[in-house]
This record gives C-alpha cells, structure tokens and sequence, in this order.
C-alpha cells in the first residue's frame, strides 16, 4: 500500500502554466499545506495570490529556500542554474529539489554543478502537459490528469526522494515514466522540440512575405492547427532549443532530407510516391491518435 505523500510548504519557482497547475492539483488533493510561488515579475505573482495560485509569493528564492520540504523549479531551463544557486545555501537536507524542463541532461548538469551536496533529494522530471499559455491565469487543476510524466533520476537520487515526487505527480492524475536523460532528450527532439521550431520558423517564413497580411487575410483551420505551437513563449522555446542543441540538430538534419525527397517528387511530378508517403504519413498519425485517445 502506497503513502500518500503530504507537502508542509512547496516551493514553485515560476507561477505559471506548469508550476501553478502543480500546485493548485496538490492543494485540491490534500497533500500541500502552504506554496510559495517565486518569479521575477510581481504583477503576476499577485494574480498568483488572487487567483489562489500560491499562498504567499516573493521574488527572492533564497529568502524561503530554508522553509522548503520541496521546491518545484517550473522557470525556464535558463533560469535554472541561478535558481539552484540561490537555493543551495538555504536548503535543508531532506527538502527535495525537482523541476518541470522540458531538457534533462542540461539540467541534470546543473544539479551537480550547483547542488553538489544535495543530489540525493534531487529528483529531474518533465510534466508532458502544456499549451501555448503563460503566467499565473494559465493555472488549472486538471492539467496534469491522464498525462504522462517522465522522471530521469540522477545516480546519486535516493529512491525515497523519487517515489515521493512520483506519488505526487499520480495526486495530480499522472501517470508516471522514467528514462535516462540522453534518452529523454533524443525522444523529445523528435516529437515536442521539432514541431516547435518548424511551426516558428513557418509563421516567420510567412510573415516576412511582401504580402504577408493578404496571405493571413485568407489563412484558416490548416495554418490555425499547424501554427498553434508558434503562440508558445519565446524565451522558454530558446532556452529548449540551447539546451537540446545536438539531438535537435540530428532531427533538422533528418527534416531537411525529408523535404529534399518531398520536393524531388514535386519535381519529377511523381504522384503514385507522393501518395505513398501521405497516406503512410496520414497512417502513421491515425495509430498514434487512437492511441493518444485511449491513454486520455
């Protein structure tokens, strides 16, 4: 029989979509007394408070790491070395330290860089849940039911301090993954940090055009559906595409054969090919969606 994990006081570093559903998910469930939110913009620690977010906010992390049982780092991959480094001195030993990136073995990085003596109740995970929203008003209890997960422990993460960040994740309706970094990381270029970058680079290919504004007059569903991803925050999607650099580049490498082989078709007018790769495309994506439906 499992132990419900309860929380004295969590610690969110960044109020936001991530870390605010984590939090509001745990206070319905029971298992957190009081959250801290900290970030670095007071208007939307405020709404944080307003909105029943967190408890009590403040832009200083050092200030409140010493009364911390768990701090969720929910910030940018780029904020998070000087998150971390702000903790340290303040952290008492049991207080487990975990994150929302969407990159792990960066992160993993800076756990040993500026947590040295910590590492045991550091627990790195990545949240499978997100939309194009920011800020406290992203917030929801529900986010996080039915999605997955990852967990990619460090060696030196006691299993206690795993399973504790684990069953809270399951207290917020997810379900729970582990893998290694370097394979979190191969895997997420692929499906998340690609899409990203195309969808960018698409809706900036299109605005550059002399008639820009007459080709998104007439823009509709297609380019709505295929864009949503570019209405994502800028400065979190740059700190992804940094910190992933080498396994996205893999990916571009491979896309960009991709397109040379689509556009040799064109060329040649090869409709039978064309209708052999969209059909397996068009397959490929319908197994995945059946399945995506019945985890959800």
């Amino acid at each position: 029989m499992q132990v419900q994990q309860q929380i004295d006081t969590l610690v969110v570093a960044g109020v936001g979509l991530i870390g605010g559903s984590f939090a509001l998910a745990l206070k319905r469930a029971g298992r957190v007394r009081r959250v801290i939110g900290v970030g670095r913009t007071q208007a939307n620690l405020e709404n944080a408070l307003a909105l029943g977010v967190a408890d009590e906010v403040t832009q200083d992390i050092a200030s409140v790491a010493h009364r911390a049982d768990m701090v969720l780092l929910a910030a940018p991959v780029g904020q998070m070395g000087a998150l971390m480094r702000a903790l340290a001195p303040g952290l008492r030993p049991g207080a487990i330290v975990t994150d929302g990136g969407s990159t792990k073995s960066d992160v993993a990085a800076l756990y040993r860089e500026h947590l040295p003596q910590h590492l045991p109740w550091c627990v790195p995970a990545h949240p499978i849940a997100g939309s194009d929203l920011s800020g406290a008003a992203a917030a929801q209890y529900g986010l996080y039911e039915n999605r997955r997960v990852v967990l990619t422990p460090l060696d030196e993460t006691l299993s206690a301090a795993a399973e504790t960040v684990a069953e809270l994740w399951r207290a917020c309706g997810a379900e729970i993954h582990a893998m290694s970094a370097a394979e979190h990381d191969a895997v997420f270029a692929s499906v998340s940090h690609l899409p990203h970058l195309l969808a960018f680079a698409y809706v900036d290919q299109v605005a550059a055009k002399a008639d820009a504004e007459r080709c998104f007059d007439f823009a509709a569903t297609g380019f709505r559906d295929f864009t949503r991803i570019a209405g994502s925050h800028p400065e979190m999607w740059t700190d992804i595409s940094l910190a992933n650099r080498d396994a996205l580049l893999a990916e571009l490498a491979d896309y960009r054969a991709s397109l040379e082989r689509l556009s040799s078709l064109l060329e040649q007018g090869d409709a039978a090919s064309l209708n052999q790769l969209f059909s397996d495309a068009r397959a490929a994506r319908t197994r995945w969606h059946q399945q995506f439906l019945r985890r959800g």
